[in-house]
């Protein structure tokens, strides 16, 4: 019996998403893929997926699929709560769910983004490679609405690894983030490094998978003409003329001609794509080398 995953409800936005599709900057295309990846890769190892599997991730909860064939599933990210078949289940573990059940995802009571992940993956047809939905440049499948039927891959040889998955949740306080100054800072005021480094800010409502925008100490720039357009990566602050610093994520544009005051590790970017709006961040400076240690 195919298995098959029918869309009934998606609450603000439930998009299919993997680990993106590299090696295409060239061509203009950009990575795209799961907003916080450690918590794909988690969904999928415990269900003895390929870590890139296709999966749904779901933005403040609202998802509601049902199955038909019976899946093997895992909730990871923000831990909304799960109702299976009008039962309450847990996130963070291996569930079955039967043919004809079921599936609701509540809204997080912590953090923004959750991963519905099925053993098998979420299958359908690649682009470039990717099945992940880039919400910028509308590559890849478009976002999941009612009434859409996501066919389910057949399920890989290896068995769910794993009944629970020990995890903590997304940090509901303020958010801190390792990155490393530059490579523009030198194209603001004197003291606007010392203030992005000693300085709360606050992720305000303009954030989507694209970036999102920060209020607090105004980062201004100096008097130094424009700055022609160059490569932006995950992670980038870019700072407008406004002061107010906006936090590369997912779906960020490849160029942009705003300076870069400085870039977020890559292993920190998908705990700052979990922060919702009203939390705070704080940035802790750090060498580029240090980089390749795991955050304290």
């Amino acid at each position: 019996m195919k298995r098959l995953l029918d869309v009934l409800a998606t609450g603000p936005l439930a998009t299919v998403q993997d680990l993106g599709r590299r090696g295409h900057a060239a061509l203009g295309v950009g990575t795209s893929g799961a907003a916080d990846p450690a918590s794909l890769r988690l969904a999928n190892r415990a269900l003895g997926n390929p870590e890139g599997a296709a999966a749904i991730e779901v933005t403040l909860g609202g998802l509601r699929v049902r199955c038909r064939g019976g899946v093997f599933a895992a909730v990871t990210g923000a831990p909304a709560p799960l109702v299976l078949d009008g039962r309450a289940a847990p996130p963070n573990a291996v569930l079955h769910v039967p043919d004809g059940a079921e599936l609701r995802l509540g809204a997080p009571p912590s953090g923004l983004r959750s991963y519905l992940a099925v053993r098998g993956g979420v299958d359908v047809p690649p682009v470039l490679g990717s099945r992940a939905t880039d919400t910028l440049s509308g590559l890849g499948p478009a976002p999941l609405e009612p009434g859409v039927v996501l066919p389910v891959g057949p399920p890989p040889d290896a068995p769910p690894l794993l009944d629970v998955l020990p995890v903590p949740p997304p940090p509901a306080g303020t958010v801190e983030l390792r990155a490393v100054p530059g490579p523009r800072d030198d194209r603001f005021v004197p003291g606007a490094l010392d203030a992005l480094f000693t300085g709360t800010f606050e992720v305000t409502s303009e954030t989507d998978r694209v970036g999102m925008r920060l209020d607090g100490p105004r980062l201004n720039h100096a008097e130094r003409g424009e700055l022609p357009s160059e490569g932006m990566v995950t992670g980038a602050l870019q700072v407008p003329p406004s002061g107010r610093p906006v936090l590369f994520l997912a779906d960020h544009p490849l160029t942009g001609g705003y300076p870069v005051v400085a870039v977020v590790a890559a292993a920190d970017v998908g705990r700052a794509a979990q922060a919702r709006p009203g939390q705070r961040l704080r940035f802790r400076p750090v060498p580029a080398p240090d980089l390749r240690k795991a955050p304290p």
